[in-house]
């Protein structure tokens, strides 16, 4: 897969400046194809565990394994050259302890090439950011929704419903910027709690579902392209490739079954050495 030639990737300072700045695009990738259609368009690509659920079919992102993130994540390095790439540490690899947590940073980094790693927020994550961070290694914090907690939090729910939650959310996100994370994704909270964060942080926030006010928007690029029967409520469709998808089967399958493909002109002739 080709890249473009004398391009300068994103740096992790150069999105940490884009604070209240100019907006920050953000999509997910897991492929090598899809990075480099997206390369030329986004600021940042984020490799997210929900690769478990939207390529491996998945009921959650529990499943995904360091090894599943290395395969992918160095992938979508082989296809782009523009964008700053974000690998996310799955569920069980950084909760035990800061030194698990750089054992497994560290692993990414080195087999994928990525630039930085990606935690959701929860009790004592502030403490393994910072020992990350002091180590070299970018840390893109996560708060609001936390799919690696859906099992705790009762599934897939908006985030700061009541008082308390609201106050949780909004100390783990300034725990996070305060401990180094260089900017910050906020998922599924209510847009005055996104807006509050935003202003609460000095690092960007990259929103899904949450608020336009946030540093910038991410979405995962399959749902964002219609490729499932079902979104979720944030997200605004900008392709129908499920429908697209279907009726190019159904052709193909046609064609196939009618003896109509292939056709003379996708098949090969070669004049044989007797009568040349």
């Amino acid at each position: 897969m080709s890249k473009h030639v004398g391009t300068k990737r994103r740096t992790v300072p150069e999105i940490r400046a884009r604070k209240d700045g100019e907006r920050i695009v953000a999509l997910t990738a897991y492929t090598t194809p899809m990075a480099a259609l997206l390369d030329p368009h986004v600021d940042l690509l984020l490799v997210g565990d929900s690769v478990g659920m939207v390529l491996h079919g998945l009921p959650t992102t529990v499943g995904v394994t360091l090894d599943m993130m290395v395969m992918h994540g160095q992938a979508v390095m082989r296809g782009s050259s523009r964008a700053l790439v974000v690998v996310d540490l799955p569920f069980g690899t950084y909760e035990e302890s800061p030194a698990v947590a750089h054992r497994s940073a560290a692993t990414l980094m080195r087999e994928t090439g990525c630039q930085a790693v990606k935690v959701e927020t929860g009790e004592g994550v502030a403490e393994t950011i910072a020992f990350l961070v002091g180590r070299g290694i970018p840390v893109l914090g996560h708060v609001g929704l936390r799919p690696q907690a859906a099992h705790v939090e009762g599934g897939f729910r908006a985030r700061g419903r009541t008082p308390s939650e609201r106050e949780r959310v909004l100390a783990e996100a300034r725990d996070s910027a305060e401990a180094g994370a260089f900017a910050l994704v906020v998922e599924g909270v209510a847009s005055d709690l996104a807006d509050e964060i935003t202003r609460a942080v000095d690092v960007p926030t990259l929103g899904i579902g949450a608020s336009v006010a946030c540093d910038g928007q991410i979405l995962v690029t399959e749902d964002m392209l219609g490729l499932f029967e079902w979104t979720p409520k944030f997200v605004r469709r900008y392709a129908d490739l499920r429908g697209e998808i279907t009726t190019a089967v159904e052709r193909f399958a046609g064609d196939v079954r009618q003896s109509r493909f292939p056709s003379e002109k996708e098949t090969y002739a070669f004049r044989s050495a007797a009568t040349s």
